[in-house]
């Protein structure tokens, strides 16, 4: 049976976490505040005015929330952060709204998928951060957020990420101290990731593993952070005939698309959309390769993808997203886009989006060519990160292409967003869903040890799904005795 993380397993490891957080002055964020920070204790948000959004400082625990004030030192909280692109942009009349990881610490909302999977585990006493270190699999921004929780959880971090994601990853990793492994290949080389966590699984006995695509931790936070983050935002843009047409995210690790199974219990017509990368379209075709779409790792269906409530896979071209990336930051983009209508808080704006971000964007563009959508519609996505995260990227197109100009970026733009078609995109029948989720076959019970009882538990028990999704009201419950435990709040 699928295990349900409710109960505390080890009272001895526990008091070890209680005693060492008291002795940090750690306290832990409840998901219900990181969905409204407005729950947050005053005392607490008095302390962060005085923080930066990216310090080393456990209190920017409680800043894992979509509603960070845009600041880099002593915001507090307000609305969630968002971007709507105009049709100057997109060239649609169908509204496109993108959610903006760049102002979680570190730049990316992973921070909150890791704290999702490492968090109950201490509370649960399944970690002693006296002894445990943290190992996080990943194909680049979770690692980064497990690192950072990691430091401020006190917590030893082990990343382990592909050798040809960015440098700014590497470097950034070194600096917060974590031990980095690199493993061969790209973002779509996943199991060579899993190799290596099976090497440190038989050597090393003080390590836990926290991989995302596995770890309902990581689905949970989105279901009920991400997806109340997307409703509040909707009904923040929605007009009086608009309906929340669809929502598009990149698969990755399945954590982020789980925020469709809630906005389903609001919105129950809503297209759940997955994207990926045409050069590797694992969804789409049983397909395999490298692509440069980073953070989305593929040639593997995540155990932790709910499949039957995903109706779409789109596969966005790897060089389209290469070219609106210099479009998007680059000087003559940024002209040729403003001489075209858009407007100069949006030109400015458009650095909040990572590559990602772009393959989602032009995945809603193909939704809503293909579903005829019109102005009533709204489609929300994801930038996961900014291209704060990709300047090498930008260096090296440079060195590769030549110095970016006002015509390369009139060609980009009319070719890889104004010309975006519906073709490598699939509507999914129920025959689809079941084939792709019998995919994991391969993945989790042949190379990873998972039960196939489990598997067909996953497609088959219809309350299976809504019982892992609430267990945050549960871990809650746990954070909040913790919490009283370490006496920190009194």
């Amino acid at each position: 049976m699928i295990p349900i993380t409710d109960k505390i397993v080890d009272e001895k490891i526990l008091k070890k976490a209680v005693d060492r957080y008291r002795e940090k002055g750690i306290v832990l964020p409840t998901f219900a505040q990181m969905q409204n920070p407005e729950l947050v204790p005053g005392v607490i948000r008095d302390k962060l005015k005085g923080i930066g959004l990216w310090d080393l400082h456990p209190l920017n625990l409680f800043r894992i929330t979509w509603k960070n004030e845009p600041r880099q030192k002593g915001g507090l909280f307000g609305s969630p952060n968002f971007l709507e692109l105009p049709k100057s942009l997109t060239g649609i009349d169908a509204r496109i709204v993108v959610m903006l990881g760049k102002w979680f610490p570190t730049g990316a909302h992973k921070v909150g998928a890791a704290y999702g999977c490492l968090a109950p585990r201490i509370i649960t006493g399944q970690f002693d951060p006296t002894y445990n270190k943290a190992v996080w699999p990943s194909t680049g921004n979770y690692c980064r957020g497990g690192a950072f929780d990691s430091y401020l959880m006190d917590v030893t971090a082990v990343a382990i990420l592909p050798e040809e994601m960015s440098r700014e990853r590497f470097t950034w990793l070194k600096e917060i101290g974590a031990e980095v492994i690199a493993t061969p290949g790209c973002e779509s080389n996943v199991k060579e990731i899993y190799d290596k966590c099976w090497e440190i699984r038989r050597t090393r006995k003080d390590c836990i593993i926290f991989n995302q695509f596995e770890e309902f931790g990581n689905s949970c936070w989105h279901y009920e952070v991400t997806g109340h983050a997307i409703e509040e935002v909707f009904r923040m843009v929605a007009g009086k005939h608009s309906q929340l047409a669809a929502y598009i995210s990149a698969t990755g690790s399945a954590g982020t698309i789980a925020a469709g199974d809630y906005l389903r219990t609001k919105f129950p017509h809503l297209k759940v959309v997955a994207s990926e990368a045409l050069q590797c379209p694992t969804l789409l075709r049983n397909g395999f390769g490298g692509h440069r779409i980073e953070g989305i790792g593929d040639k593997h269906v995540p155990w932790i993808h709910n499949i039957k409530n995903t109706n779409v896979v789109t596969a966005i071209d790897d060089e389209d997203c290469m070219r609106l990336l210099r479009v998007f930051n680059e000087k003559a983009g940024h002209e040729y886009l403003a001489g075209n209508g858009v407007e100069k808080e949006v030109v400015e704006q458009l650095g909040m989006i990572g590559i990602s971000g772009i393959a989602n964007i032009l995945s809603a563009i193909k939704t809503a060519k293909y579903f005829d959508l019109n102005g009533e519609d709204v489609l929300v996505t994801i930038a996961t990160d900014s291209a704060e995260m990709y300047g090498s990227r930008l260096e090296e197109l440079t060195a590769e292409r030549g110095a970016y100009t006002l015509i390369q970026a009139v060609k980009d733009h009319e070719k890889c967003m104004f010309g975006t078609t519906t073709d490598h995109m699939k509507e999914l029948s129920y025959e689809d869903q079941k084939a792709i989720h019998n995919l994991k076959y391969f993945t989790w019970i042949e190379q990873q040890n998972k039960e196939v009882e489990d598997l067909r538990q996953l497609w088959d028990d219809r309350q299976i799904w809504p019982t892992i999704f609430r267990q945050p009201a549960l871990w809650d419950e746990l954070i909040h005795e913790f919490n009283d435990r370490t006496g920190l709040l009194r």
